[in-house]
């Protein structure tokens, strides 16, 4: 059907519904809080729309904004923020069915340590006793796990980086009709092991021996759905990563010259980063990603995880609405 956008900032899609300040009849009710750093606030509005979009099918979704408030802002995503999105307290207390939660870019070594630790904590809870279901993206996710059960991730050697194909290891209703091997974006500097994950009883959905854990589940009173890996990236989003992570090695920000993406390049693209990569090693200067060959190498770039993510968002909004289908006819039969 289609996705209800209650921001007038978000960009267009031609599959949004017009924009309303209430919530409809029907349409499962979703809030995202979108904690990203300020570079790629609006660019994760549009993935999770999109994929919503296009895995919405017979679903009417409306889709809110929100964001911790404690995140570090600068004036213009402040700006932005305070046009199109709604303060956490007011979405929670507009009682969305689902939550999705993005991670953002640590700036302590210890999530607890985090300035939006104590909220992100808050809104853990109340997601596990109010919402239908959510999901917890990479940093997020390992925040729960951590707020929870005392699970603390573990720094990784180098960034982990790439396309990964995992394997199915669980018969979950999530993962219908999605085959594996399931490709899925990676990119981040940590990880939370997997066994510390079963103890606990959280269900690994799929792993990879390169990558770990992606996707696995809790469901207590709430299905609570985490991701180390990224459904919602479009084609280009990890070559914008890389060359991001390229110029902080070209302006002193970092010693080490970025590894190149795993599993996600054509032959011609690693070619062409390869090559850029020697000319930065010999004249190493802030100037020289202007010659960043972008458009050369995302033209040659393949979405191989974009059918797997809208199938798993789909059972999840499946998920959703049989939930509240099934909520409504308990309160049906027990009467006034």
């Amino acid at each position: 059907m289609s996705v209800e956008i209650e921001a007038h900032t978000a960009p267009a899609h031609p599959r949004r519904a017009p924009v309303s300040s209430t919530r409809r009849d029907g349409a499962i009710f979703v809030g995202l809080v979108n904690n990203m750093p300020d570079a790629a606030l609006a660019s994760t509005e549009a993935q999770f729309s999109a994929l919503l979009a296009a895995a919405a099918g017979r679903h009417s979704v409306q889709l809110r904004f929100s964001s911790l408030p404690e995140v570090p802002r600068g004036p213009d995503a402040r700006a932005r923020i305070a046009r199109g999105y709604c303060p956490i307290e007011t979405l929670l207390a507009a009682e969305p069915d689902a939550l999705i939660v993005t991670g953002t870019e640590p700036i302590a070594a210890r999530l607890a340590d985090e300035p939006y630790w104590r909220r992100l904590v808050e809104l853990i809870t109340w997601a596990e006793e109010h919402a239908v279901a959510s999901i917890w993206s990479c940093l997020a996710a390992h925040a729960v796990v951590e707020s929870i059960d005392g699970i603390q991730r573990r720094r990784l050697a180098e960034k982990r980086c790439g396309v990964f194909a995992h394997d199915i290891l669980a018969g979950h209703a999530l993962l219908d009709s999605v085959s594996a091997p399931l490709p899925m974006p990676h990119s981040r500097w940590n990880e939370l092991p997997v066994e510390p994950l079963r103890a606990a009883g959280y269900e690994i959905l799929s792993f990879s021996p390169e990558s770990g854990a992606d996707a696995f589940v809790r469901h207590d009173q709430s299905l609570m759905l985490f991701f180390q890996g990224h459904p919602e990236y479009e084609d280009t989003t990890l070559l914008k990563e890389y060359r991001r992570d390229v110029g902080r090695y070209l302006n002193g920000q970092q010693s080490h010259y970025p590894t190149l993406p795993q599993g996600y390049l054509s032959a011609e693209g690693r070619e062409l980063l390869e090559a850029f990569e020697a000319r930065a090693l010999g004249e190493r200067s802030p100037a020289l990603l202007e010659d960043f060959p972008f458009a050369a190498a995302a033209a040659t770039l393949r979405n191989t995880w974009r059918p797997a993510a809208v199938t798993l968002y789909r059972n999840w909004l499946d998920f959703i609405a049989a939930a509240r289908a099934s909520s409504a006819e308990e309160v049906s039969l027990a009467g006034p």
